[in-house]
Protein backbone atom coordinates (compact mmCIF):
# COMPACT_ATOMS: atom_id res chain seq x y z
CA UNK A 1 0.00 0.00 0.00
CA UNK A 2 1.34 3.48 -1.56
CA UNK A 3 0.62 5.20 1.99
CA UNK A 4 2.60 8.76 0.74
CA UNK A 5 -0.32 8.79 -1.81
CA UNK A 6 -2.78 9.08 0.55
CA UNK A 7 -4.40 12.56 1.68
CA UNK A 8 -7.13 14.09 3.66
CA UNK A 9 -7.12 17.32 5.74
CA UNK A 10 -10.14 18.22 7.38
CA UNK A 11 -10.28 21.67 5.78
CA UNK A 12 -10.52 23.69 2.24
CA UNK A 13 -12.23 20.71 -0.62
CA UNK A 14 -11.31 17.94 1.57
CA UNK A 15 -14.08 18.22 4.11
CA UNK A 16 -16.34 20.94 3.53
CA UNK A 17 -20.16 22.13 4.69
CA UNK A 18 -22.70 22.15 1.47
CA UNK A 19 -25.12 23.37 3.68
CA UNK A 20 -26.38 23.68 7.16
CA UNK A 21 -26.49 20.61 7.72
CA UNK A 22 -24.29 18.22 5.42
CA UNK A 23 -20.57 17.48 5.59
CA UNK A 24 -18.24 16.50 1.57
CA UNK A 25 -15.80 14.28 2.91
CA UNK A 26 -12.84 13.27 0.31
CA UNK A 27 -10.28 11.48 0.44
CA UNK A 28 -7.06 11.20 -1.78
CA UNK A 29 -5.28 7.74 -2.25
CA UNK A 30 -3.06 5.90 -4.49
CA UNK A 31 -5.05 3.80 -7.53
CA UNK A 32 -4.05 0.91 -5.40
CA UNK A 33 -6.61 1.32 -2.97
CA UNK A 34 -9.92 -1.20 -3.58
CA UNK A 35 -12.35 -0.02 -0.40
CA UNK A 36 -12.44 2.72 1.75
CA UNK A 37 -14.72 3.16 4.75
CA UNK A 38 -15.48 6.04 6.87
CA UNK A 39 -15.72 5.59 10.73
CA UNK A 40 -17.92 8.92 11.62
CA UNK A 41 -19.84 10.19 14.39
CA UNK A 42 -20.30 12.74 17.34
CA UNK A 43 -16.97 13.35 19.32
CA UNK A 44 -19.24 13.19 22.23
CA UNK A 45 -21.52 10.18 21.67
CA UNK A 46 -20.16 8.31 24.94
CA UNK A 47 -19.63 11.32 27.16
CA UNK A 48 -16.70 13.75 27.63
CA UNK A 49 -14.48 12.21 30.25
CA UNK A 50 -13.46 9.56 28.08
CA UNK A 51 -13.87 6.74 30.58
CA UNK A 52 -16.10 5.04 27.73
CA UNK A 53 -14.10 4.22 24.55
CA UNK A 54 -15.61 6.77 21.59
CA UNK A 55 -17.22 4.53 18.72
CA UNK A 56 -18.09 5.35 15.62
CA UNK A 57 -20.45 4.00 12.85
CA UNK A 58 -19.03 2.81 9.47
CA UNK A 59 -20.05 3.73 6.15
CA UNK A 60 -18.66 2.63 2.69
CA UNK A 61 -17.24 5.69 0.81
CA UNK A 62 -17.78 5.98 -3.29
CA UNK A 63 -15.30 6.20 -5.67
CA UNK A 64 -15.91 9.65 -6.76
CA UNK A 65 -13.68 9.81 -9.71
CA UNK A 66 -10.07 9.07 -10.90
CA UNK A 67 -7.23 11.80 -11.25
CA UNK A 68 -3.76 11.59 -12.97
CA UNK A 69 -2.28 9.89 -9.68
CA UNK A 70 -4.86 9.57 -7.67
CA UNK A 71 -8.46 8.00 -6.89
CA UNK A 72 -11.00 10.40 -5.27
CA UNK A 73 -13.10 9.45 -2.63
CA UNK A 74 -15.83 10.30 -1.06
CA UNK A 75 -19.11 10.73 1.22
CA UNK A 76 -21.48 13.37 2.33
CA UNK A 77 -22.22 13.09 6.16
CA UNK A 78 -25.33 14.59 7.95
CA UNK A 79 -24.03 15.12 11.63
CA UNK A 80 -27.16 15.33 13.84
CA UNK A 81 -25.72 17.70 16.33
CA UNK A 82 -23.67 19.53 14.05
CA UNK A 83 -20.46 17.73 15.13
CA UNK A 84 -18.41 15.01 13.79
CA UNK A 85 -15.58 12.79 14.27
CA UNK A 86 -13.84 9.99 11.73
CA UNK A 87 -11.05 8.22 10.39
CA UNK A 88 -10.92 6.05 7.17
CA UNK A 89 -10.06 2.14 6.61
CA UNK A 90 -8.59 1.87 3.83
CA UNK A 91 -8.06 -1.64 2.42
CA UNK A 92 -5.26 -2.59 -0.63
CA UNK A 93 -5.59 -6.68 -1.34
CA UNK A 94 -4.67 -8.39 1.54
CA UNK A 95 -3.97 -5.42 3.97
CA UNK A 96 -5.71 -3.01 5.36
CA UNK A 97 -4.26 0.13 7.51
CA UNK A 98 -6.46 3.12 9.21
CA UNK A 99 -5.78 6.63 8.35
CA UNK A 100 -6.08 9.31 11.89
CA UNK A 101 -5.38 12.74 11.39
CA UNK A 102 -1.96 12.08 13.22
CA UNK A 103 -0.62 8.92 10.65
CA UNK A 104 -1.34 5.55 10.13
CA UNK A 105 -1.93 2.89 12.10
CA UNK A 106 -2.57 -1.09 12.32
CA UNK A 107 -5.36 -2.92 13.61
CA UNK A 108 -3.07 -3.70 16.88
CA UNK A 109 -1.57 -0.27 17.17
CA UNK A 110 -5.54 1.55 16.35
CA UNK A 111 -6.56 -1.15 19.66
CA UNK A 112 -4.07 -0.64 21.85
CA UNK A 113 -5.73 0.61 25.56
CA UNK A 114 -4.95 4.01 26.51
CA UNK A 115 -3.18 5.31 23.21
CA UNK A 116 -4.04 8.75 22.81
CA UNK A 117 -5.52 8.66 19.17
CA UNK A 118 -6.01 11.83 16.81
CA UNK A 119 -9.05 11.54 15.03
CA UNK A 120 -9.94 14.58 12.59
CA UNK A 121 -12.85 16.29 13.55
CA UNK A 122 -15.46 19.28 12.18
CA UNK A 123 -15.87 20.82 15.94
CA UNK A 124 -18.46 22.64 14.84
CA UNK A 125 -21.24 23.21 11.22
CA UNK A 126 -21.62 27.12 11.78
CA UNK A 127 -23.61 28.47 9.09
CA UNK A 128 -21.47 31.20 8.26
CA UNK A 129 -18.99 28.70 7.58
CA UNK A 130 -20.91 27.41 4.23
CA UNK A 131 -19.88 29.03 0.90
CA UNK A 132 -22.62 30.48 -0.70
CA UNK A 133 -22.71 31.30 -4.35
CA UNK A 134 -25.66 33.43 -5.66
CA UNK A 135 -28.42 29.98 -7.00
CA UNK A 136 -28.80 31.94 -10.64
CA UNK A 137 -25.12 31.95 -11.81
CA UNK A 138 -24.68 28.88 -12.76
CA UNK A 139 -28.09 28.93 -15.28
CA UNK A 140 -26.34 31.60 -16.49
CA UNK A 141 -25.19 32.00 -20.31
CA UNK A 142 -22.90 35.42 -20.23
CA UNK A 143 -21.73 36.60 -23.29
CA UNK A 144 -18.45 38.89 -23.00
CA UNK A 145 -18.40 42.40 -25.03
CA UNK A 146 -15.67 44.63 -25.81
CA UNK A 147 -17.66 48.14 -25.69
CA UNK A 148 -15.81 49.64 -28.66
CA UNK A 149 -15.83 46.45 -31.30
CA UNK A 150 -19.56 45.26 -30.54
CA UNK A 151 -21.96 47.60 -32.66
CA UNK A 152 -22.02 51.51 -32.78
CA UNK A 153 -25.54 53.31 -31.96
CA UNK A 154 -24.09 56.89 -31.78
CA UNK A 155 -22.99 58.46 -34.66
CA UNK A 156 -22.13 61.91 -33.76
CA UNK A 157 -18.38 62.80 -33.13
CA UNK A 158 -16.61 60.61 -30.90
CA UNK A 159 -13.66 62.40 -28.06
CA UNK A 160 -11.23 59.63 -30.41
CA UNK A 161 -10.99 59.08 -34.23
CA UNK A 162 -12.78 56.02 -35.10
CA UNK A 163 -12.31 54.32 -38.19
CA UNK A 164 -14.82 52.38 -40.12
CA UNK A 165 -16.49 50.02 -38.75
CA UNK A 166 -16.01 47.45 -41.54
CA UNK A 167 -12.48 48.78 -42.36
CA UNK A 168 -10.07 45.41 -43.56
CA UNK A 169 -6.51 47.50 -43.21
CA UNK A 170 -4.37 45.92 -40.70
CA UNK A 171 -5.50 46.67 -37.21
CA UNK A 172 -3.56 47.82 -34.17
CA UNK A 173 -3.15 48.23 -30.53
CA UNK A 174 -4.19 51.81 -30.96
CA UNK A 175 -7.65 51.93 -33.15
CA UNK A 176 -10.89 53.08 -32.50
CA UNK A 177 -13.81 51.92 -33.87
CA UNK A 178 -16.86 53.48 -31.86
CA UNK A 179 -18.80 50.96 -30.43
CA UNK A 180 -21.05 52.74 -27.34
CA UNK A 181 -23.60 51.43 -25.32
CA UNK A 182 -26.41 52.51 -27.36
CA UNK A 183 -24.98 50.14 -29.77
CA UNK A 184 -25.47 47.24 -27.04
CA UNK A 185 -28.97 48.40 -26.03
CA UNK A 186 -29.91 48.02 -29.80
CA UNK A 187 -29.04 44.59 -29.90
CA UNK A 188 -30.67 43.49 -26.56
CA UNK A 189 -33.18 40.94 -28.68
CA UNK A 190 -29.96 39.33 -30.43
CA UNK A 191 -28.51 38.32 -27.66
CA UNK A 192 -31.93 37.34 -26.11
CA UNK A 193 -32.73 35.16 -29.25
CA UNK A 194 -29.14 33.57 -28.80
CA UNK A 195 -29.94 32.29 -25.41
CA UNK A 196 -27.68 34.95 -23.79
CA UNK A 197 -28.91 35.76 -19.80
CA UNK A 198 -25.96 37.70 -18.92
CA UNK A 199 -23.79 40.32 -20.26
CA UNK A 200 -19.76 40.86 -19.10
CA UNK A 201 -19.01 44.13 -20.05
CA UNK A 202 -14.79 44.83 -20.05
CA UNK A 203 -14.63 48.17 -18.87
CA UNK A 204 -16.80 50.97 -19.11
CA UNK A 205 -14.94 53.87 -17.67
CA UNK A 206 -12.95 57.13 -18.89
CA UNK A 207 -9.59 55.75 -20.07
CA UNK A 208 -7.18 57.21 -22.95
CA UNK A 209 -6.96 53.41 -24.55
CA UNK A 210 -10.00 51.48 -27.19
CA UNK A 211 -9.86 48.10 -24.05
CA UNK A 212 -10.40 50.75 -21.07
CA UNK A 213 -7.75 48.74 -18.48
CA UNK A 214 -6.02 52.36 -17.56
CA UNK A 215 -8.63 53.92 -15.67
CA UNK A 216 -8.42 57.56 -15.09
CA UNK A 217 -11.68 58.33 -13.80
CA UNK A 218 -13.68 55.52 -11.97
CA UNK A 219 -16.65 57.53 -11.74
CA UNK A 220 -17.27 58.94 -15.42
CA UNK A 221 -18.13 56.41 -18.04
CA UNK A 222 -15.99 57.16 -20.87
CA UNK A 223 -17.74 59.41 -23.33
CA UNK A 224 -17.15 57.56 -26.12
CA UNK A 225 -19.06 54.76 -24.76
CA UNK A 226 -21.91 57.12 -23.46
CA UNK A 227 -23.78 58.82 -20.55
CA UNK A 228 -24.55 56.80 -16.68
CA UNK A 229 -27.81 57.40 -17.96
CA UNK A 230 -27.73 55.26 -21.01
CA UNK A 231 -25.70 52.35 -18.61
CA UNK A 232 -28.51 52.62 -16.40
CA UNK A 233 -31.26 51.98 -19.43
CA UNK A 234 -28.58 49.10 -20.75
CA UNK A 235 -29.34 47.57 -17.31
CA UNK A 236 -32.77 48.30 -17.52
CA UNK A 237 -33.28 47.20 -20.62
CA UNK A 238 -31.15 43.85 -19.91
CA UNK A 239 -33.14 42.89 -16.88
CA UNK A 240 -36.48 43.24 -18.61
CA UNK A 241 -35.56 40.85 -21.24
CA UNK A 242 -34.37 38.51 -18.04
CA UNK A 243 -30.45 39.42 -18.72
CA UNK A 244 -27.72 40.17 -15.81
CA UNK A 245 -25.07 42.72 -16.18
CA UNK A 246 -21.38 42.21 -14.43
CA UNK A 247 -19.24 44.86 -14.92
CA UNK A 248 -14.55 45.18 -14.81
CA UNK A 249 -13.74 46.60 -11.82
CA UNK A 250 -9.98 47.39 -12.62
CA UNK A 251 -8.69 47.96 -8.99
CA UNK A 252 -5.50 46.54 -9.25
CA UNK A 253 -4.36 49.40 -11.36
CA UNK A 254 -4.98 52.93 -12.55
CA UNK A 255 -3.82 54.69 -15.98
CA UNK A 256 -1.06 57.71 -15.49
CA UNK A 257 -4.10 60.08 -15.74
CA UNK A 258 -5.43 58.95 -12.77
CA UNK A 259 -6.42 61.98 -10.58
CA UNK A 260 -4.42 60.35 -7.36
CA UNK A 261 -1.38 59.30 -9.61
CA UNK A 262 -0.95 62.94 -11.23
CA UNK A 263 -0.89 64.00 -7.67
CA UNK A 264 2.29 62.27 -6.30
CA UNK A 265 3.78 62.41 -9.68
CA UNK A 266 3.33 66.03 -9.28
CA UNK A 267 4.12 66.49 -5.53
CA UNK A 268 6.48 63.28 -4.72
CA UNK A 269 6.29 61.89 -1.03
CA UNK A 270 4.21 65.49 0.07
CA UNK A 271 1.09 63.83 -1.93
CA UNK A 272 -1.48 62.89 0.30
CA UNK A 273 -1.87 59.66 -2.54
CA UNK A 274 1.19 58.73 -1.93
CA UNK A 275 0.40 55.76 -0.46
CA UNK A 276 -1.77 54.71 -2.60
CA UNK A 277 0.91 53.44 -5.03
CA UNK A 278 4.39 51.20 -4.62
CA UNK A 279 7.24 53.47 -5.70
CA UNK A 280 10.71 53.59 -4.86
CA UNK A 281 12.60 56.04 -7.00
CA UNK A 282 11.63 59.98 -7.22
CA UNK A 283 11.34 61.71 -9.68
CA UNK A 284 8.91 59.67 -10.87
CA UNK A 285 9.34 58.89 -14.60
CA UNK A 286 6.68 57.69 -16.83
CA UNK A 287 7.72 57.95 -19.93
CA UNK A 288 9.97 54.97 -20.01
CA UNK A 289 7.31 51.92 -21.57
CA UNK A 290 8.39 49.50 -19.38
CA UNK A 291 9.30 49.30 -15.22
CA UNK A 292 11.79 46.47 -15.23
CA UNK A 293 14.34 49.50 -13.30
CA UNK A 294 11.87 49.06 -10.81
CA UNK A 295 11.05 52.63 -10.02
CA UNK A 296 7.33 51.95 -9.28
CA UNK A 297 5.25 48.54 -9.54
CA UNK A 298 2.99 48.55 -12.45
CA UNK A 299 0.93 46.02 -13.86
CA UNK A 300 3.03 43.62 -16.52
CA UNK A 301 5.74 45.97 -16.05
CA UNK A 302 3.37 48.38 -17.89
CA UNK A 303 4.35 52.03 -17.15
CA UNK A 304 1.13 53.32 -18.20
CA UNK A 305 -1.22 51.10 -15.78
CA UNK A 306 0.70 52.39 -12.25
CA UNK A 307 -0.32 49.65 -9.31
CA UNK A 308 -2.88 50.60 -6.91
CA UNK A 309 -2.08 49.60 -3.01
CA UNK A 310 -5.12 47.58 -2.27
CA UNK A 311 -3.79 47.50 1.20
CA UNK A 312 -4.18 51.12 2.36
CA UNK A 313 -7.76 51.54 3.67
CA UNK A 314 -8.30 54.96 1.93
CA UNK A 315 -8.17 52.77 -1.52
CA UNK A 316 -10.12 50.27 -0.30
CA UNK A 317 -12.95 53.11 0.77
CA UNK A 318 -12.31 54.55 -2.74
CA UNK A 319 -13.35 51.63 -4.82
CA UNK A 320 -16.09 49.53 -1.98
CA UNK A 321 -17.84 53.14 -2.35
CA UNK A 322 -17.66 52.94 -6.06
CA UNK A 323 -18.89 48.98 -6.14
CA UNK A 324 -21.86 50.27 -3.08
CA UNK A 325 -22.56 53.22 -6.10
CA UNK A 326 -22.87 50.86 -9.00
CA UNK A 327 -24.82 48.60 -7.05
CA UNK A 328 -27.45 50.92 -5.47
CA UNK A 329 -28.41 53.74 -8.53
CA UNK A 330 -27.44 51.24 -11.39
CA UNK A 331 -28.52 47.88 -10.23
CA UNK A 332 -25.85 45.58 -11.53
CA UNK A 333 -25.75 42.03 -11.01
CA UNK A 334 -21.47 41.24 -10.80
CA UNK A 335 -17.90 42.46 -11.02
CA UNK A 336 -15.56 41.17 -12.57
CA UNK A 337 -12.13 42.06 -10.68
CA UNK A 338 -9.62 42.72 -13.46
CA UNK A 339 -5.78 40.69 -12.05
CA UNK A 340 -8.12 39.49 -8.99
CA UNK A 341 -4.89 37.48 -7.50
CA UNK A 342 -2.96 40.44 -6.79
CA UNK A 343 -5.64 42.13 -5.26
CA UNK A 344 -5.24 42.01 -1.56
CA UNK A 345 -6.68 39.33 0.32
CA UNK A 346 -7.98 42.20 3.16
CA UNK A 347 -9.42 44.29 0.66
CA UNK A 348 -11.57 41.61 -1.07
CA UNK A 349 -12.43 39.93 2.03
CA UNK A 350 -13.84 43.76 3.41
CA UNK A 351 -15.57 44.85 0.22
CA UNK A 352 -17.64 41.22 -0.23
CA UNK A 353 -19.06 41.81 3.60
CA UNK A 354 -19.88 45.28 2.34
CA UNK A 355 -21.29 44.75 -0.89
CA UNK A 356 -22.92 41.53 0.23
CA UNK A 357 -24.46 42.72 3.13
CA UNK A 358 -26.48 45.24 0.32
CA UNK A 359 -26.83 43.01 -2.07
CA UNK A 360 -26.67 39.19 -1.19
CA UNK A 361 -27.05 37.58 -4.92
CA UNK A 362 -24.27 39.91 -6.28
CA UNK A 363 -21.88 37.97 -7.89
CA UNK A 364 -17.97 38.33 -7.33
CA UNK A 365 -15.86 36.75 -10.01
CA UNK A 366 -12.13 36.86 -10.01
CA UNK A 367 -9.78 36.99 -13.20
CA UNK A 368 -7.13 33.75 -11.76
CA UNK A 369 -5.61 31.47 -14.40
CA UNK A 370 -4.31 29.03 -11.97
CA UNK A 371 -5.29 27.51 -9.22
CA UNK A 372 -7.78 29.43 -7.06
CA UNK A 373 -8.04 27.89 -3.84
CA UNK A 374 -6.95 30.53 -1.48
CA UNK A 375 -9.45 33.01 -3.07
CA UNK A 376 -12.04 30.57 -2.71
CA UNK A 377 -13.39 29.90 0.88
CA UNK A 378 -16.57 31.58 0.39
CA UNK A 379 -15.08 34.83 2.18
CA UNK A 380 -13.71 36.44 -1.16
CA UNK A 381 -14.81 35.48 -4.26
CA UNK A 382 -18.01 33.69 -5.99
CA UNK A 383 -15.85 32.09 -8.94
CA UNK A 384 -13.21 32.50 -10.95
CA UNK A 385 -12.00 32.29 -14.83
CA UNK A 386 -11.53 28.54 -15.35
CA UNK A 387 -8.47 28.96 -17.62
CA UNK A 388 -7.10 25.54 -17.02
CA UNK A 389 -10.36 24.07 -18.59
CA UNK A 390 -9.14 26.16 -22.13
CA UNK A 391 -5.52 24.66 -21.51
CA UNK A 392 -7.19 21.02 -20.77
CA UNK A 393 -9.08 21.05 -24.01
CA UNK A 394 -7.04 22.49 -26.00
CA UNK A 395 -4.68 19.76 -25.65
CA UNK A 396 -6.46 17.55 -26.52
CA UNK A 397 -8.01 18.67 -30.09
CA UNK A 398 -4.51 19.71 -31.09
CA UNK A 399 -2.75 16.84 -29.41
CA UNK A 400 -3.37 13.44 -31.81
CA UNK A 401 -1.06 11.29 -29.49
CA UNK A 402 -3.98 11.89 -26.47
CA UNK A 403 -6.42 9.66 -25.54
CA UNK A 404 -9.62 10.32 -24.27
CA UNK A 405 -8.93 9.17 -20.68
CA UNK A 406 -6.11 11.70 -20.37
CA UNK A 407 -9.06 14.56 -20.84
CA UNK A 408 -10.85 12.66 -18.43
CA UNK A 409 -8.51 12.76 -15.86
CA UNK A 410 -7.66 16.55 -16.74
CA UNK A 411 -10.82 17.46 -16.78
CA UNK A 412 -11.66 15.24 -13.24
CA UNK A 413 -8.54 17.27 -11.66
CA UNK A 414 -10.40 20.84 -12.53
CA UNK A 415 -13.28 19.75 -11.33
CA UNK A 416 -12.16 18.55 -7.71
CA UNK A 417 -9.77 21.28 -6.90
CA UNK A 418 -13.22 22.99 -5.38
CA UNK A 419 -15.89 22.69 -3.29
CA UNK A 420 -19.06 21.38 -5.26
CA UNK A 421 -20.49 25.06 -4.56
CA UNK A 422 -17.65 26.95 -6.55
CA UNK A 423 -17.94 24.51 -9.23
CA UNK A 424 -21.32 24.97 -9.59
CA UNK A 425 -20.35 28.24 -10.92
CA UNK A 426 -16.80 28.31 -12.32
CA UNK A 427 -17.01 30.35 -14.73
CA UNK A 428 -16.15 28.25 -18.12
CA UNK A 429 -15.86 29.85 -21.97
CA UNK A 430 -13.61 29.05 -24.70
CA UNK A 431 -12.20 31.94 -25.26
CA UNK A 432 -11.79 35.88 -23.91
CA UNK A 433 -10.26 39.84 -25.22
CA UNK A 434 -7.02 38.18 -24.02
CA UNK A 435 -6.50 34.59 -25.79
CA UNK A 436 -6.73 33.48 -29.41
CA UNK A 437 -10.29 33.05 -30.81
CA UNK A 438 -12.15 29.69 -30.07
CA UNK A 439 -12.54 29.14 -33.90
CA UNK A 440 -8.85 30.36 -34.93
CA UNK A 441 -7.44 27.74 -32.20
CA UNK A 442 -9.83 25.09 -32.95
CA UNK A 443 -8.81 25.46 -36.74
CA UNK A 444 -12.19 23.65 -38.24
CA UNK A 445 -15.99 24.04 -37.29
CA UNK A 446 -15.89 20.17 -36.34
CA UNK A 447 -13.86 21.02 -32.94
CA UNK A 448 -15.40 23.80 -32.67
CA UNK A 449 -18.98 22.23 -32.68
CA UNK A 450 -16.92 19.64 -29.99
CA UNK A 451 -15.46 21.77 -27.59
CA UNK A 452 -18.26 24.08 -27.61
CA UNK A 453 -20.73 20.91 -27.09
CA UNK A 454 -18.62 20.10 -24.07
CA UNK A 455 -19.06 23.48 -22.86
CA UNK A 456 -22.38 23.46 -22.75
CA UNK A 457 -22.49 20.19 -21.21
CA UNK A 458 -20.52 21.35 -18.04
CA UNK A 459 -20.86 21.93 -14.66
CA UNK A 460 -20.93 26.45 -13.82
CA UNK A 461 -21.40 29.06 -15.77
CA UNK A 462 -20.68 29.56 -19.17
CA UNK A 463 -19.79 32.69 -21.53
CA UNK A 464 -19.58 33.25 -25.15
CA UNK A 465 -16.91 36.19 -26.20
CA UNK A 466 -18.90 38.57 -28.94
CA UNK A 467 -18.62 36.53 -32.08
CA UNK A 468 -17.88 33.21 -30.78
CA UNK A 469 -21.23 32.04 -31.66
CA UNK A 470 -20.74 32.92 -35.43
CA UNK A 471 -17.32 31.23 -35.43
CA UNK A 472 -15.22 34.71 -35.85
CA UNK A 473 -11.48 34.37 -35.94
CA UNK A 474 -8.60 35.91 -34.93
CA UNK A 475 -5.18 35.53 -33.03
CA UNK A 476 -3.92 37.41 -29.59
CA UNK A 477 -4.99 41.19 -29.19
CA UNK A 478 -5.76 43.13 -31.34
CA UNK A 479 -6.92 40.32 -33.96
CA UNK A 480 -9.03 38.88 -30.97
CA UNK A 481 -11.23 42.16 -31.02
CA UNK A 482 -11.99 42.59 -34.05
CA UNK A 483 -15.36 44.50 -34.93
CA UNK A 484 -18.61 42.34 -34.51
CA UNK A 485 -19.62 41.57 -38.05
CA UNK A 486 -23.32 42.71 -37.88
CA UNK A 487 -23.66 43.63 -42.13
CA UNK A 488 -21.99 39.60 -42.73
CA UNK A 489 -24.94 38.92 -39.99
CA UNK A 490 -27.45 41.01 -42.05
CA UNK A 491 -26.67 38.78 -44.72
CA UNK A 492 -27.46 35.86 -43.45
CA UNK A 493 -23.59 34.74 -44.18
CA UNK A 494 -23.08 33.17 -40.58
CA UNK A 495 -26.47 31.85 -39.94
CA UNK A 496 -25.72 28.51 -40.27
CA UNK A 497 -23.02 28.16 -37.37
CA UNK A 498 -25.44 30.52 -35.34
CA UNK A 499 -27.99 28.00 -35.61
CA UNK A 500 -25.96 25.46 -34.11
CA UNK A 501 -24.84 27.09 -31.22
CA UNK A 502 -28.10 28.43 -30.80
CA UNK A 503 -29.61 25.20 -30.36
CA UNK A 504 -26.55 23.78 -27.49
CA UNK A 505 -27.12 26.61 -25.63
CA UNK A 506 -31.12 25.85 -25.26
CA UNK A 507 -30.25 22.05 -25.17
CA UNK A 508 -28.11 23.38 -21.64
CA UNK A 509 -30.82 25.66 -20.59
CA UNK A 510 -33.56 22.65 -21.25
CA UNK A 511 -31.51 19.53 -19.06
CA UNK A 512 -30.41 20.51 -15.88
CA UNK A 513 -28.31 17.50 -16.21
CA UNK A 514 -25.47 19.35 -18.37
CA UNK A 515 -24.96 21.52 -15.41
CA UNK A 516 -24.47 18.87 -12.82
CA UNK A 517 -21.07 18.06 -11.47
CA UNK A 518 -22.49 14.97 -11.34
CA UNK A 519 -20.41 12.86 -14.43
CA UNK A 520 -19.44 9.31 -15.49
CA UNK A 521 -16.94 8.85 -18.60
CA UNK A 522 -17.67 5.58 -20.35
CA UNK A 523 -14.24 4.39 -21.88
CA UNK A 524 -14.87 2.43 -25.34
CA UNK A 525 -12.29 -0.17 -25.85
CA UNK A 526 -10.74 0.86 -29.06
CA UNK A 527 -11.79 3.65 -29.81
CA UNK A 528 -9.38 5.93 -27.90
CA UNK A 529 -10.38 9.78 -29.40
CA UNK A 530 -14.17 8.83 -28.12
CA UNK A 531 -15.65 11.02 -25.68
CA UNK A 532 -18.52 9.41 -24.15
CA UNK A 533 -19.88 10.46 -21.21
CA UNK A 534 -23.48 10.95 -18.76
CA UNK A 535 -24.34 13.43 -17.34
CA UNK A 536 -26.47 13.12 -14.05
CA UNK A 537 -29.08 15.34 -12.14
CA UNK A 538 -32.16 14.17 -10.17
CA UNK A 539 -33.89 10.85 -10.61
CA UNK A 540 -33.26 8.25 -13.01
CA UNK A 541 -32.96 10.77 -15.90
CA UNK A 542 -29.57 11.83 -17.57
CA UNK A 543 -28.12 13.00 -20.89
CA UNK A 544 -26.04 11.02 -22.90
CA UNK A 545 -22.87 12.58 -24.98
CA UNK A 546 -20.57 11.18 -27.77
CA UNK A 547 -17.86 13.29 -29.99
CA UNK A 548 -15.62 11.56 -32.13
CA UNK A 549 -12.41 13.34 -32.09
CA UNK A 550 -10.63 10.33 -34.01
CA UNK A 551 -10.36 8.95 -37.43
CA UNK A 552 -12.59 6.51 -37.68
CA UNK A 553 -16.71 5.84 -37.62
CA UNK A 554 -18.45 4.99 -34.62
CA UNK A 555 -21.88 2.46 -34.73
CA UNK A 556 -24.16 4.07 -32.35
CA UNK A 557 -26.77 1.82 -32.81
CA UNK A 558 -29.28 4.01 -31.48
CA UNK A 559 -31.90 6.79 -33.48
CA UNK A 560 -34.24 7.46 -30.31
CA UNK A 561 -33.86 10.29 -27.48
CA UNK A 562 -31.72 12.41 -29.79
CA UNK A 563 -31.79 15.95 -28.68
CA UNK A 564 -28.94 16.85 -30.57
CA UNK A 565 -26.68 15.56 -33.70
CA UNK A 566 -24.15 16.73 -36.43
CA UNK A 567 -22.37 14.04 -38.99
CA UNK A 568 -24.39 11.88 -37.25
CA UNK A 569 -26.82 9.17 -39.90
CA UNK A 570 -28.11 6.15 -39.48
CA UNK A 571 -26.53 4.48 -36.87
CA UNK A 572 -22.93 6.03 -37.61
CA UNK A 573 -21.47 9.20 -35.96
CA UNK A 574 -18.17 10.35 -38.69
CA UNK A 575 -15.19 11.65 -37.32
CA UNK A 576 -16.10 14.94 -36.10
CA UNK A 577 -19.79 13.99 -35.24
CA UNK A 578 -21.51 14.77 -32.11
CA UNK A 579 -24.63 13.42 -30.98
CA UNK A 580 -26.74 14.00 -27.43
CA UNK A 581 -28.99 12.01 -26.36
CA UNK A 582 -31.77 12.35 -23.63
CA UNK A 583 -31.60 9.13 -21.24
CA UNK A 584 -34.70 7.55 -18.55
Amino acid sequence: MNLGSIYHRSAYSDCYPIDENSLRINLRTGKDIQNVTIIHNDPYCNGITGRRPWEGIREEMEKRCELPYHSLWSSVLTPEYKREQYYFELTSGEETIYMLEDGFYSEEELHISGKMKQYFKIPWLNPSDVIRVPDWVSETVWYEIVPDRFCRGDYSNKRMEVKPWDDKEPMTYEDFYGGDLKGIISKLGYLEKLGITGIYLTPIFESESNHKYDTTDYHKIDPDFGTEQEMKELIMEAHKRGIKVMVDGVFNHCGTDFGPWKDVVSKGKASSYYDWFFINKFPIETKDWKTRDGRYYSFAFEAHMPKLNTNNPEVMEYFINRCKYWVNEWKIDGIRFDVGNEISHTFIKRLRREIKGIEPDLFLLGEIWHDSTQWLQGDEYDSVMNYPFIESIHDFWNTESMDVKELMLSLNRIFTMYPEQITNALFQFLDSHDVTRAYTRCGNLDTFLQQFSLLCTMPGSICLYYGTELGMEGAEDPYNRKCMPWREIEQGKHQEIFEQIQRLIAIRKRFRQCRSEKMEWILEDGYRRLLHYRKLGEGKRAVEVYMNAGKNNYKMLTDSNIVFAYRYKDGDLSPGGILILQKG
